[in-house]
């Protein structure tokens, strides 16, 4: 909510500026289907080939901050599976971050840049990606943060796991070609 100069109240659900006050914040609990989730597997498998960022990375990244959930809101106000900041969707260009595909497109944009920005340094982007590229750049490493280096650990422990259930696939399809 947020009250203009002549004391009229304004709500939204999507706040652009920081003058706006949170009343109320609705938590969304999704019931994960496999049809849900392998669409989203289809967006986060287009937007990681159309950026060149690896989809496991992508993938971890949204098990990570969202629990493949696109209307997850966290108490600091990142919106969407790939959990934007306003600031940060804003500057992306990201038009809904509760689609999913605008919000993964954004997202993966953001881990693409910050990937050149620490020349491929996959613990160092997503230090940035969860604490600011600046606190990353200060350091030198990933800062001394305790939810900071949970989430860079997080991640990496999920994309390991996407790394190696993508390679089984990969044999098993070779497999069924071979029959």
């Amino acid at each position: 909510m947020s009250v203009d100069k002549e004391g009229v109240p304004f709500f939204t659900n999507i706040p652009s500026k920081d003058e706006f006050k949170l009343l109320y914040k609705e938590r969304y609990k999704i019931q994960k289907n496999s049809i849900m989730l392998r669409d989203l597997d289809g967006i986060i498998k287009r937007a990681a080939s159309k950026h060149n960022v690896d989809y496991p990375l992508v993938k971890a990244v949204i098990k990570v901050e969202s629990d493949f959930n696109p209307h997850a809101v966290s108490n600091a106000g990142a919106m969407g599976l790939m959990q934007l900041m306003p600031g940060t969707a804003e500057m992306l260009k990201v038009k809904d971050v509760f689609h999913p595909g605008d919000n993964i497109d954004g997202g993966v944009r953001l881990l693409k840049l910050l990937l050149s920005r620490f020349d491929g340094n996959i613990s160092l982007a997503l230090a940035a990606y969860h604490a600011g590229a600046e606190r990353v750049s200060r350091y030198q490493d990933i800062p001394p943060i305790d939810s900071t280096r949970k989430f860079v650990t997080k991640v990496i422990k999920w994309m390991i796991k996407y790394q190696e259930k993508e390679k089984a696939e990969t044999v098993r399809n070779e497999n069924e070609n071979y029959d």
